[in-house]
């Protein structure tokens, strides 16, 4: 049962019929309830002012499993950006208690596979467990350019490229390959960033666009993974990157590089890979030395309050 609470409470078979309800409400601030339960439904929210609220991310599960390397009717590949479970295109959208999955398998068999696609100002994601394997969290928007024809493909293939401010707290994401990539700027804190053993991988893959003050921010947060040695933090997907890890426990699966340049040799000018007071084995590398070691001062840029006014 789905509940809508906004002045009166109504119940709905599904997820998409009660998000299809809430426009009816529009513009005031809408919660969509969901109760437990396992839900097999490809979601967009494109309202803004929309809470979807579980009990509890254990047991709330919003599920799919469309893949980039599946054929398409028309004898296309689907792609990266038509794979994603949930759909978050509309600014100060929250998402509270669920799990968010993509189903589809691993991605050296299936490819890209989202689970979700986040795209707008203020959206909010507490409490929740990002479930996926290559390519699990896209943070929207597209980068202004793709590498190669129809590498856009999707729903927002041809829209203007409007960079807003995310925010992620006590939220699990794991994946294997660049699992969290995307040009938003993205706060992380308090988050559980696990990397699965699918033989090596990218925790984060930026796309940050030149001139943009932030890219993706990780603040008291843990990396996890079971096979040591096998990972890195980040690699570039476009020339002006940028992830910042603070105050955060690195475990030994992270390599001591820790940073990859992706063999982008003329991006180590331009990208802004940086940390400080991290802690663990993984912390512990002799890291590249385009990479940067924030001073107390320069770390007081990255907090909660600076990144957010």
């Amino acid at each position: 049962m789905i509940t809508i609470n906004a002045g009166q409470s109504t119940s709905f078979p599904r997820i998409a019929d009660a998000i299809e309800a809430a426009k009816a409400y529009a513009p005031m601030p809408v919660t969509i309830h969901i109760a437990p339960g396992r839900y097999h439904e490809k979601l967009t929210v494109s309202q803004p002012h929309v809470t979807l609220m579980g009990d509890d991310a254990s047991n709330t599960i919003l599920t799919y499993d469309d893949y980039a390397r599946e054929i398409m009717p028309d004898g296309i590949k689907r792609g990266t950006f038509r794979t994603y479970t949930l759909f978050l295109d509309a600014p100060d959208i929250t998402l509270c208690n669920l799990t968010v999955e993509n189903a589809a398998g691993a991605g050296k068999e299936v490819g890209q596979a989202i689970a979700l696609y986040a795209e707008g100002e203020g959206i909010r994601v507490e409490n929740c467990r990002l479930i996926g394997s290559q390519d699990t969290l896209f943070t929207g928007p597209l980068p202004e350019k793709e590498k190669e024809p129809g590498g856009f493909r999707g729903p927002k293939e041809f829209a203007p490229r409007i960079n807003g401010r995310q925010y992620y707290k006590n939220t699990y994401i794991c994946g294997g390959v660049d699992f969290i990539f995307g040009s938003a700027t993205a706060y992380f804190e308090n988050c559980t960033l696990e990397s699965l053993p699918e033989g090596g991988g990218y925790v984060t893959a930026g796309s940050s666009p030149k001139g943009q003050t932030y890219g993706y921010i990780f603040n008291h947060c843990r990396f996890i993974g079971s096979e040591p040695n096998t990972c890195y933090l980040s690699r570039p997907w476009r020339e002006y990157a940028k992830v910042v890890i603070l105050n955060s426990e690195i475990g030994d699966h992270i390599k001591p590089e820790g940073w990859h340049d992706w063999g982008k040799i003329d991006a180590h000018d331009t990208v802004y890979f940086a940390e400080y007071k991290n802690y663990g084995p993984g912390a512990a590398g002799a890291r590249p030395s385009w990479t940067h070691t924030l001073t107390d001062t320069e770390a007081e840029n990255y907090t909660y309050a600076s990144v957010f006014n």
